[in-house]
């Protein structure tokens, strides 16, 4: 399956002028918090998120919700993401 999301950077933006950290720690965990350089990384990760759910066909909800996905970084310094064990037997999910 194939998952896309969009997001304007500045409904980011104004979160984050909003709410700070707080906003943020809706939907990243505090090592994603730590990856954040600016509100364009931060709509980023939301979209991965998004996109992410999107292609395991649930959507954000009780099946998977942002936190249930872990964003990282690979050594060339690419976005990836990762699922929790939960959501990947619930789902049961062969590879992604």
């Amino acid at each position: 399956m194939i998952g896309i999301d969009l997001i304007k950077t500045s409904r980011m933006e104004r979160l984050m002028e909003r709410f700070g950290e707080k906003g943020l720690l809706k939907f990243l965990s505090p090592d994603e918090l730590h990856l954040i350089k600016s509100h364009k990384t931060a709509a980023g990760f939301w979209a991965i998120k998004e996109a992410f759910s999107k292609a395991l066909g649930t959507g954000i909800g009780s099946t998977c919700s942002f936190h249930d996905m872990r964003i990282y970084k690979t050594d060339k310094g690419a976005s990836k993401p990762s699922l929790s064990r939960e959501p990947w037997m619930s789902l049961r999910l062969i590879d992604v």
